[in-house]
């Protein structure tokens, strides 16, 4: 297990330097001048050429990039930002708990909906119920986060005044953007549900265990969920990192200080170093969702474990 482990961390190593080059060929190529937007449209340009030498951006391409990698790899620096020069790994680490703790809410209430619905739907299947969630389903992920979340203000916060309309500091202000962020999530985990217990519900084991008398709860929960729940986690887990890179519209919407509304305003004054590190960073943190889903498998599942023995 723990060579696993390893080797799922060393393969994290190319995909980083990937992202990593990818993001800095599109920074690279983008118009505008760093040191132009650092000093401001006044200056003139002998400021100007002197700020791009004194920064290195008149060296080649290659050579800016060995210079990054090695500030992120040796210093764990991503840079400053070229409009508050803070440390852009500072600012990250500050607003990643915000936007850790939406994408958490968010799949709390993806999971709490879509699994029951998606067993209910399964073990029902062609009733009313079913056809009715899976139209429910069908409309939760055809629906835009962003069109979802302004529904939510204007119904519960302008008329209704139950929750506020912005911020993240209070229950109260958790509850509009965790439904907004996560009944597109319930969606899909819902489908999924649904379809893995179909799979598993026409097994031969089933049968058995119903014809020796099992309680239908029992059957359902001990025996079908549990050899159902690889493909629910791996839906779960990709999408609690959809989440957490996917919560740009959702905290714009509802004003909430998290990575993604920093990287909207980064973008918006061509924050370059933030911009960068932000996608980074959540690249980073995709790739450990996905190690730990890996790593939970063996856990539910005996057959996946005696592999790693």
């Amino acid at each position: 297990m723990y060579k696993y482990i390893l080797r799922r961390l060393l393969l994290l190593i190319p995909v980083i330097l990937g992202v990593t080059f990818i993001i800095f060929t599109m920074m690279y190529f983008t118009p505008g001048d760093p040191a132009r937007i650092i000093l401001g449209e006044q200056a003139s340009e002998t400021d100007v050429q002197r700020l791009r030498a004194e920064m290195g951006l008149d060296d080649p391409f290659f050579i800016q990039f060995g210079r990054y990698i090695k500030d992120v790899a040796v210093n764990q620096d991503l840079g400053r930002s070229y409009r508050s020069n803070r440390s852009v790994t500072g600012e990250l680490v500050a607003r990643f708990p915000t936007t850790l703790k939406l994408a958490g809410l968010g799949v709390l209430v993806a999971v709490a909906m879509g699994i029951p619905i998606g067993i209910i739907s399964a073990t029902k299947q062609y009733s009313f119920f079913d056809n009715f969630s899976m139209v429910l389903a069908l409309v939760g992920v055809s629906m835009p986060n962003f069109w979802q979340g302004m529904m939510l203000i204007l119904v519960f916060s302008v008329y209704l005044g139950w929750f506020p309309s912005s911020g993240f500091s209070t229950w109260k202000h958790m509850i509009l953007p965790a439904l907004t962020i996560g009944t597109s999530t319930a969606a899909v985990i819902t489908r999924m549900t649904r379809s893995s217990m179909l799979e598993v519900v026409r097994q031969d084991y089933i049968r058995t265990a119903r014809a020796k008398g099992q309680v239908e709860s029992k059957v359902i929960n001990r025996h079908a969920l549990k050899n159902a729940l690889i493909p629910i986690l791996t839906v779960v887990g990709l999408q609690f990192g959809y989440l957490l890179g996917g919560a740009v519209l959702t905290e714009t919407i509802f004003s909430i200080p998290g990575l993604g509304n920093l990287m909207v305003q980064s973008i918006r004054t061509r924050d370059f170093p933030m911009v960068q590190g932000g996608v980074l960073f959540i690249a980073v943190t995709f790739s450990f969702v996905n190690l730990i889903v890996d790593i939970l498998y063996a856990y539910v599942d005996p057959r996946i474990r005696s592999q790693y023995k």
